[in-house]
């Protein structure tokens, strides 16, 4: 007899990782998940955050149909007035004052969401402002910078080989708490263990001795946002001791000349009184790099947070490249993916970049990719005259929580003339929305990673097919968008054959994009016939994915422009402003009652702010807690367990403290993504569990001047007992 129990395969899309997972089903219930072991690139491992994945299926404050706001609060409404009113009061704000006076914010589940990806620029482009913003900016934008800017296209992005590596030098990333960024790697402390096993080495260079530094070989203190000129002393050392062994790129690279004599001005004796990594440190390092069968340096949130975020990934670039480290095994490598965003047909792919074809109106910073830096929005909404921000639209996206001076943002959305949600939440932000569309549930549509198997240390692929069919009445992500994109080309009175194409594209949806995609792919047979020809029906056919091999190197067949420009003439230019940053005083090293360093952190059982109404995610000690070094604590008259407030230019936040040894004097650390005690918040597990907002905190005005991304990291601010 059937009992109803089933079994569903499919990829967690919960953070970058693409864990496999294993879902057990009774009925309509979610029974227990755990890992697949079946999956050839996770291999069994989840994290916690995977069980997570039935808690926001089943959450009661999960929106299930579109609200409005009314002075006593949110009620449910069709989805036909609600679509009409948003396309509405959108074109309405257009109309009356430009099409830049409607902004767009598109927020970080969007990259785990394959609707959102592949739709989400078509609506962009039919809105047709550059008031456009989303979480790149307060990420991941200086490797896209340098990648740009060297290689020709945004999102070429080098990825560690860490399967096969046998020296991995690591600044600014926790990949134990993060699951890896910008390097996709299921069971990553697994396959960092697996380095030394093999006899390899891993370094962690960090103000935090983090979870991850307590399992390498090495870790070596550094003050906050000193990481560049660690970076080209590091440079200095190998240029001067190895010389270039550019290796099979040789032929390829241009500015090799001048980026040995801008390495000569940077050595570690002059660089160590302000990163406070002694001169034979450095040394030592660059010359493990020289000496490794292979190796590799990678830098994160640490390195692209902070005023030198583009300066540090191009000398990780060039530390990669001089090393003949560079699209070989074990080295900086690229995915073969099999979907290649990079190669798609123009307005389904992915462009190769821009930069400063228009700047914001306040501030004049410089677009990159058709994004203003999200650190100007507040003041494009907040401050008066032609060009001023009076509507918003925002995408699975919380910025009054994930950008920087989120009390001022706060206020911004309040004062919006119309703000348009979609979101499965009232939160932090969506609060002060007019409208609110929320998509299905992660469980309830399929799923392909088309950005995280291109960021992938092992080329793989995987369709996930929806765990539940949504309820009759519920639409997914993609669908709002191209309905909200129909419903204001008809407003604008747009053509039969631009509404005959929307139709086309609501007919077609992700799914058979994604089909089109690995078809034309270098594993479809670019459209051939041949059996094991990858396309959408054999991936159905194979639940636990399929394994494409090792990473290769495919560099020269992929530069768009055919050559390496390794001293971009902006990047060349922006190390004047690092010379200068740093005149002859020492660093800081804590102690006295002197302004402290902040920097952030993130934790296993968190994703940025979006994972708190899960309990068992937030359960057990606060961990919305403020590190600091006992000489630092001593010097403020600040016990452990006590409660301490922390002061910036622009904002105040009270917390407990906990006193550690594993940051450097002179620093301190609050994790981001909390602050869910606002008035209005409809989640009721995150606000019984606040904490404080990281970016009550940082500084809209700090930002990387050469790119515009935020920095979040190095912040001065001042520490007393509260």
């Amino acid at each position: 007899m059937d009992d109803g129990r089933r079994t569903h395969f499919r990829t967690c899309n919960l953070c970058e990782a693409m864990c496999g997972i294993r879902i057990e089903l009774e009925g309509e219930r979610i029974a227990g998940i755990r890992g697949d072991d079946d999956d050839p690139f996770s291999r069994g491992h989840v994290c916690p955050k995977a069980v997570a994945l039935k808690d926001l299926h089943e959450d009661p404050d999960r929106l299930r149909r579109p609200v409005r706001r009314t002075a006593s609060g949110f009620s449910e409404i069709t989805w036909e007035e609600a679509l009409a009113e948003a396309a509405e009061r959108l074109h309405a704000v257009q109309e009356r004052h430009g099409r830049d006076a409607l902004g767009v914010y598109f927020g970080n589940p969007n990259v785990h969401n394959l609707g959102a990806l592949v739709f989400g620029p078509l609506l962009l482009r039919a809105l047709r402002s550059r008031n456009r913003f989303s979480a790149t900016s307060v990420d991941q934008l200086p490797h896209m910078f340098a990648s740009y800017l060297m290689l020709g296209h945004q999102l070429l992005l080098p990825i560690p080989d860490i399967d096969r590596t046998d020296f991995m030098l690591m600044l600014g990333a926790n990949p134990l708490a993060s699951n890896g960024s910008l390097m996709t790697a299921p069971d990553v402390k697994t396959r960092l263990r697996a380095i030394q096993e093999r006899g390899g080495r891993l370094v962690v260079v960090d103000p935090r001795r983090t979870e991850t530094a307590r399992i390498a070989d090495e870790h070596v203190f550094i003050a906050p946002g000193t990481d560049a000129l660690l970076l080209w002393s590091l440079l200095q050392v190998v240029l001067e001791e190895g010389g270039a062994r550019l290796g099979h790129l040789a032929s390829v690279c241009d500015g090799l000349e001048q980026v040995q004599a801008l390495a000569r001005g940077f050595c570690p004796e002059q660089t160590a009184v302000h990163t406070g990594v002694p001169a034979e440190v450095t040394r030592r390092l660059a010359r493990g790099l020289l000496e490794a069968g292979s190796g590799v340096v990678y830098g994160r949130m640490g390195c692209s947070t902070q005023a030198f975020g583009a300066l540090c990934q191009w000398a990780i670039n060039l530390l990669n490249l001089v090393t003949g480290n560079f699209d070989r095994p074990g080295g900086a490598m690229f995915t073969s993916p099999a979907v290649d965003a990079l190669d798609l047909p123009k307005g389904l792919g992915v462009g190769r970049g821009s930069f400063g074809r228009w700047r914001s109106r306040v501030r004049q910073l410089p677009e990159f990719g058709g994004e203003l830096p999200v650190a100007c929005m507040a003041e494009e909404m907040l401050t008066e005259g032609p060009g001023q921000i009076r509507g918003m639209l925002t995408l699975a996206g919380n910025p009054v929580l994930s950008t920087p001076n989120g009390a001022r943002l706060d206020e911004a959305f309040a004062g919006l003339e119309t703000y348009v949600a979609v979101d499965l939440y009232v939160n932090e932000t969506t609060r002060h929305a007019h409208i609110i569309l929320p998509p299905t549930s992660p469980l309830e549509r399929s799923h392909y990673d088309l950005i995280f198997h291109m960021l992938a240390v092992r080329n793989t692929a995987k369709f996930s097919e929806a765990c539940f069919e949504p309820p009759a009445d519920a639409k997914h992500d993609w669908q709002i968008l191209l309905e909200l994109k129909q419903r204001l080309e008809k407003l604008r009175g747009v053509g039969v054959a631009q509404r005959l194409m929307d139709e086309a594209l609501l007919r077609l949806g992700p799914d058979r994009m994604v089909d089109l995609g690995l078809r034309a792919g270098p594993y479809g047979g670019r459209f051939g016939l041949g059996k094991d020809a990858l396309s959408l029906r054999r991936l159905r056919g194979e639940p636990h994915g399929v394994d494409l091999g090792p990473l290769k190197a495919c560099l020269l067949e992929r530069l768009p422009k055919g050559r390496i420009e390794l001293a971009p003439k902006l990047l060349v230019e922006d190390l004047e402003r690092l010379r200068a940053a740093f005149g002859e005083a020492a660093v800081v090293d804590g102690g006295d009652a002197r302004p402290l360093r902040l920097i952030g952190r993130r934790h296993l059982r968190s994703n940025n702010s979006w994972l708190h109404n899960a309990e068992r995610l937030v359960k057990g000690k606060d961990r919305c807690t403020v590190l600091m070094h006992p000489d630092d604590a001593a010097a403020r008259g600040v016990e452990d367990g006590g409660r301490v407030q922390v002061r910036s230019r622009v904002g105040m936040v009270t917390a407990a403290v906990e006193l550690t040894r594993d940051i450097k004097a002179g620093v301190i650390s609050l994790p981001h993504g909390w602050g869910h005690d606002r008035e209005g918040v409809e989640l009721r597990v995150a606000r019984a569990h606040a904490g404080v907002s990281l970016n009550d905190l940082t500084d809209e005005l700090a930002i990387d001047e050469l790119c515009g991304n935020a920095a979040l990291n190095g912040l001065e601010v001042t520490v007393g007992p509260a």
